[in-house]
């Protein structure tokens, strides 16, 4: 691990380290969502929105990172970034009440949506075209990491510690890492400054009521509310897109999409992640439900996928120089399939089959995820690698959205007829169909070189 890491600049330590401590942020509140509705008097479905909300901020903020890094000295940009962050945790941490707390992970979530597609972006635009897939293995690595730290440090801190705590660790640790770092952050990315769109930014309010209508769907059901917001929200999607297409500097240059190449690496990445969130949401289920563990165990017997994941993850982007992308995503496609089998045949049986499908689950998505993007980007010219990046983690969230609906309608669907294990099962078998698409999405890569 180690070794491959140090196969990074040292901006580009800071940018992955920086990302890891707020990556972490993204998926440890669900374990305080007891705590929250306790201490504030919320039901479940307003708690959900310390998640939800952070989500709908962090999409609706990716297509804007190009703009932004085109027009701010990275120096600048970052600090900015890590600024918004700092002062919605902080916000989090002290509030009285409970819109203190949405509103700080609304911040926290704007931090976040800026960094991700940022970071990944200068870092493909300072690695050799052969060095890609290593480094992008080490993102995914870090990123797996933090998978699995996450909801280890929230099960820890709220065993002995309040929910505010949680937020205080993440403050303390970002800060110093932020002043410790200064030296090193470089202004690599060459600047393209250009009027801020007000109009286009007002349109992305679109992908925020596709999200706000998957996140809410599944505890109020469908009604003409919802189905309005729907509606206007494609129609407001759909402008953007139209006026992308007609300015000569978008926030999102859409003309990635005309290089051979690209689009099949970018549905790859939202298959991968598709997997890998439906996977972080059905196992602690399997384990809370078909085998009565704790929440907290629950989230350890996560690691040992977590650590599969983060130790194929730079290997996967060693093979991709040395096979191509093709045989990684029918090996990774193949490993999930083999996964959800196992979950739907035999998932409930023996805790180690169970722990056995989550490794094959994860582990199939280091040979996809990372992967394709790469390739996808090496599909496209350098200047658009921050519009290619853009694009891919904001479609990814989305598709991460919907998969997470899909699924847990599955889950109430099946589970008024039999066990919650066997519910779970069955959702597992249903979605053994997204990576059986990675077979004919392989067959569709057709990379050119640049």
């Amino acid at each position: 691990m180690f070794k491959n890491i140090r196969t990074l600049s040292p901006f580009s330590l800071v940018l992955l380290f920086t990302a890891f401590t707020m990556s972490i942020s993204q998926s440890t509140m669900t374990t305080a969502y007891p705590i929250l509705m306790k201490q504030f008097g919320v039901n479940a479905a307003d708690v959900q929105w310390v998640t939800s909300g952070f989500m709908v901020a962090m999409t609706l903020v990716m297509p804007l990172s190009p703009w932004l890094l085109d027009n701010l000295h990275l120096k600048k940009l970052l600090n900015l970034i890590v600024g918004v962050f700092l002062l919605g945790t902080a916000i989090a941490m002290v509030t009285p009440n409970f819109t203190g707390v949405i509103i700080g992970r609304l911040l926290e979530g704007i931090g976040v949506g800026a960094l991700f597609p940022t970071y990944q972006a200068v870092i493909l635009e300072n690695t050799a075209e052969k060095d890609r897939g290593l480094s992008m293995g080490v993102v995914g690595l870090v990123m797996g990491s933090a998978l699995a730290v996450g909801p280890v440090i929230s099960g820890i801190i709220l065993q002995w510690g309040s929910w505010r705590l949680l937020f205080g660790f993440f403050f303390i640790v970002l800060l110093a890492l932020t002043v410790v770092m200064q030296g090193e952050i470089k202004n690599t990315h060459e600047l393209k400054p250009g009027e801020f769109d007000f109009l286009s930014a007002f349109l992305l309010i679109g992908f925020a009521g596709i999200l706000y209508t998957v996140s809410i769907l599944p505890s109020q059901g469908l009604n003409w509310i919802l189905i309005a917001i729907l509606l206007v929200s494609i129609v407001f999607l759909a402008a953007f897109v139209r006026r992308q297409l007609r300015k000569d500097q978008p926030f999102l240059d859409l003309t990635v999409f005309t290089h051979r190449g690209y689009l099949p690496a970018m549905l790859l990445t939202g298959m991968s992640y598709s997997g890998l969130i439906t996977a972080t949401v059905l196992m602690p289920l399997y384990y809370q439900k078909a085998y009565g563990l704790a929440p907290i165990w629950s989230g350890f017997l996560m690691i040992p996928a977590a650590i599969f994941l983060s130790w194929l993850n730079p290997r996967a982007g060693k093979l991709l120089n040395q096979i191509g992308l093709r045989p990684l995503v029918l090996i990774g496609s193949t490993m999930m399939v083999a996964g959800y089998g196992i979950l739907a045949l035999a998932g409930t049986k023996t805790l180690l089959l169970a722990l056995l499908a989550a490794m094959l689950l994860e582990g199939g998505n280091a040979f996809i995820m990372m992967p394709a993007i790469t390739a996808a980007n090496n599909a496209l010219p350098k200047h658009l690698f921050s519009h290619g990046t853009a694009v891919i983690t904001t479609m990814r969230q989305v598709i991460g959205a919907l998969s997470i609906l899909v699924a847990s309608v599955l889950i109430g669907f099946f589970n008024e007829s039999m066990g919650y294990g066997q519910a779970l099962g069955m959702t597992a078998a249903w979605f053994i169909l997204i990576p059986l698409s990675g077979y004919w999405l392989a067959s569709r890569i057709r990379v050119d070189k640049k």
